[in-house]
């Protein structure tokens, strides 16, 4: 932590609503209890005039003997009224004695033990004769009715601006409004010219720090008449029948006091802005503090409690009208964003997959959000709209995000202060805004917005800096001592997100996250059905096959007999049906053998080895050896690894393959078969390539269905269960299955096994 640091964090924890002493242009009376005997526990050193007994004597007294008679008699009516609010309220006018005519105000707070205290204040009036609420009211009726025909917030804040220094009368009036960081920016001003401009400047959060900021959330009016002033000090004297002041107690709280003393920093902070007075009143919306009205004069300058008053009223309206412009501003633009979230839902329900529903419609997914590129990364799967940084770079951001502990939702309009690798491409995406749309997978739908590099006018240095003494030692927080246009540029921040395009970001969000688990479990249901119905028809199948299997042999056994001993009874026409009977016989007892074959393949258990790819692909060429005699075929074996999985399976595996490799090149001359590898993290992908009769493209995903066949049986021999029996054989070890064809240009079938660690379940088990 640097020094600066400590500087500044002193100050927000400096104790200004409990400062023990209060400016001198009024008297402050405390008393515990809110009935005519409470007795005086604490008061100004100045209070003399308002006491009917010397303070030293009046302390610890109960109030009507220790108040002034005529202001006892107005306090006893006011406490027997009804309870004594928590704000300041007017209790009378009253002239003491050699002090002048005063405003009494009272109100109440809890003390550290939480018993109720009461809070008098007189504040005096001298000179203030004309700022009494009857000729306060017309100004203030006047300022209402200009506030009320206005709607642009512009003209509104320039006009409340205006109209609180015609009533104040003070040099200078500005409107001073938080951002989300605790900035402030000067939005409206109304000047005579005898203080400089700030209008349009921005100044730092730690102008006005925390406890401060809460204060003027709490109690909306400040003044102080004269920046050099010396504080009254408040003091108690303990009696022996009271009970004692504890020791360290904290001083009385006087968070609502009108005449509360301020922290000697901000009374620095005046002097050095060469302002003798100010003024202050809260603008709040909805409860928050958005801004102020700050008031500054080049002298000391009073301020009646009637026309802070009618201030503060301004501020209200003004406040209420803000409000309003800013919720019907927000309610439109979430309106707007709603039908853009309907669209995409809308879509999403007709896409195949869902997800691709988000991208089909680019503008209204880069509307959604404002945004100048987006991206969605579902279950690995990145697509790309707008201006966005590169796939791989999108996917460094996913795993960043996921590595956060996948939040559901992400914002920032500052990414690379947070992801240093964002600099690489803050040009496209300095803010992000990000939703997880999976509970399963790190998946997500991510807008981009880019850096927006813009200069900022701050009212002086923005780095406080501290005091420090001859010797170079620091001595304390010290406010900014020149308010200097000083200007800065702000880089690597995008426009910020508003509150309207989170929040349907995470109604988006939680549609998608439904649409998720619904597909997932229609999906679940239909695995579970499918699994069901393939083990009834794999046990059908195999029955029924198994049940061909004698009858097709025994027609082929008689009909052979028949041959043999009838034959010389038989006509050439006999004969040649009884050939066609045998061959027929033969083909679908073939048939039968394969359908039984493919069945009890989805049935039998996996004995998954280690299986050296190579000494497999030998074998199944020495055993394929007879169907490729005579023929002039050239091989290309690239070295094979050594993989998981079921011997048997991946026997048939590759020697369907090899064998439809030679089969479909029989009319080529040469014939060249390649058979290689491709190794992947997750998985290894093996392939056959052969230059014979290609296939068309469009009917790729026909090969590998049972009984499917892309040429007819006069060309090339077979039924077509060759290629579903290598599917099912690889789909049983968890991979993949596909072919790359042209006709008469050749074909190349590739198939896929997972590492260990990676493999998919078994799906037969899926309903056990």
């Amino acid at each position: 932590m640097t020094v600066g640091d400590l500087d500044l964090d002193a100050c927000s924890r400096e104790p200004i609503h409990r400062p023990g002493s209060i400016q001198p242009h009024g008297m402050l009376l405390a008393f515990s209890g809110s009935d005519a005997g409470a007795p005086l526990i604490q008061a100004s050193a100045n209070a003399a005039p308002a006491l009917s007994l010397p303070l030293a004597q009046a302390l610890g007294q109960p109030l009507e003997r220790a108040l002034h008679p005529q202001i006892a008699t107005a306090v006893r009516s006011f406490l027997a009224a009804g309870p004594v609010p928590s704000r300041p309220v007017p209790v009378i006018l009253t002239e003491l004695p050699g002090a002048g005519r005063h405003q009494l105000l009272a109100h109440a707070v809890d003390d550290a033990a939480g018993d109720r205290v009461v809070i008098l204040e007189l504040e005096r009036l001298d000179g203030l004769e004309t700022d009494l609420l009857d000729h306060v009211y017309p100004r203030m009726r006047e300022a209402l009715e200009r506030l009320d025909a206005l709607n642009a917030p512009t003209d509104l804040l320039s006009c409340a601006a205006q109209e609180v220094r015609a009533l104040t009368g003070f040099d200078r009036v500005l409107i001073y409004r938080f951002d989300a960081d605790w900035h402030g920016t000067v939005v409206a001003e109304d000047g005579n010219g005898r203080l400089p401009s700030y209008m349009d400047l921005r100044f730092p959060a730690s102008d006005i720090p925390t406890q401060a900021r809460e204060l003027y959330r709490l109690n909306r009016q400040r003044l102080i008449p004269d920046a050099g002033y010396a504080p009254v000090p408040l003091v108690a004297l303990p009696l022996v029948a009271l009970p004692p002041v504890p020791e360290g107690a904290p001083p009385l709280d006087l968070s609502f006091s009108v005449l509360r003393s301020v922290s000697p920093v901000h009374v620095q902070y005046m002097r050095n802005m060469e302002t003798a007075s100010s003024m202050s009143v809260s603008i709040l919306l909805h409860g928050a503090l958005w801004g102020l009205v700050s008031c500054h004069h080049h002298e000391p300058k009073a301020v009646s409690y009637a026309v802070r008053s009618a201030c503060d009223l301004i501020a209200q309206i003004l406040s209420v009208r803000i409000a309003a412009v800013e919720d019907r501003r927000d309610a439109e633009h979430r309106i707007a964003l709603q039908a853009i979230q309907a669209r995409l839902l809308a879509a999403m329900a007709q896409a195949d997959p869902f997800i691709a529903g988000l991208t089909e419609h680019p503008d209204d997914l880069l509307r959604f959000a404002n945004a100048s590129g987006a991206a969605v990364v579902f279950e690995r799967r990145c697509t790309l709209v707008g201006d966005t940084p590169t796939e791989e770079q999108v996917r460094g951001l996913v795993d960043w995000l996921a590595a956060q502990g996948e939040p559901e939702q992400f914002e920032t309009d500052s990414l690379p202060a947070l992801y240093p690798a964002a600099a690489d491409f803050e040009g496209k995406a300095a803010g992000l805004l990000a939703i997880a749309v999976s509970k399963l997978h790190a998946s997500y739908v991510l807008w981009f917005r880019p850096e927006v590099v813009r200069t900022v006018r701050w009212g002086g240095d923005p780095r406080k800096p501290l005091a420090r003494d001859g010797r170079g030692q620091g001595q304390g927080l010290s406010p900014r001592a020149s308010f200097e246009t000083w200007k800065e540029t702000v880089r690597h921040r995008a426009l910020p997100w508003t509150a309207a395009e989170r929040d349907t970001a995470a109604a988006l969000r939680h549609a998608v996250i439904g649409i998720v688990l619904r597909k997932a479990e229609e999906l679940a249901a239909l695995s579970r059905e499918l699994a069901r119905s393939n083990k009834e028809l794999e046990s059908f199948s195999y029955s029924v096959s198994h049940d061909l299997r004698a009858p097709f042999r025994h027609i082929v056994g008689y009909a052979e007999l028949l041959q043999e001993l009838e034959s010389d009874r038989l006509s050439d026409t006999g004969k040649r049906y009884l050939n066609v009977i045998v061959d027929a016989a033969n083909s679908a007892g073939t048939l039968v053998d394969n359908l039984l074959h493919f069945s009890q393949m989805g049935r039998s258990e996996l004995t998954p080895v280690s299986v050296d790819m190579n000494t497999l692909v030998a074998e199944v060429r020495e055993t394929l050896a007879p169907d490729t005699a005579g023929r002039a075929i050239e091989w290309d074996i690239a070295p094979l690894p050594t993989v998981r999985g079921d011997p048997v399976m991946m026997r048939l595996v590759l020697q369907n393959l090899l064998s439809n490799a030679i089969k479909y090149s029989r009319n080529r001359e040469p014939a060249r078969i390649a058979v290689g590898c491709e190794d992947r993290p997750t998985e290894t992908i093996f392939f056959v390539r052969d230059n014979g009769v290609g296939f068309n493209q469009a009917y790729e995903k026909k090969l590998f269905g049972v009984f499917q066949r892309l040429h007819r049986n006069e060309e090339f021999e077979g039924i077509g269960i060759g290629l579903a029996n290598v599917r099912r054989a690889v789909d049983r070890h968890g991979g993949r299955t596909w072919a790359d064809g042209r006709l008469d240009k050749g074909a190349i079938f590739y198939f896929t096994l997972p590492k260990a660690g990676t493999a998919k379940p078994d799906l037969r088990d899926l309903d056990e």
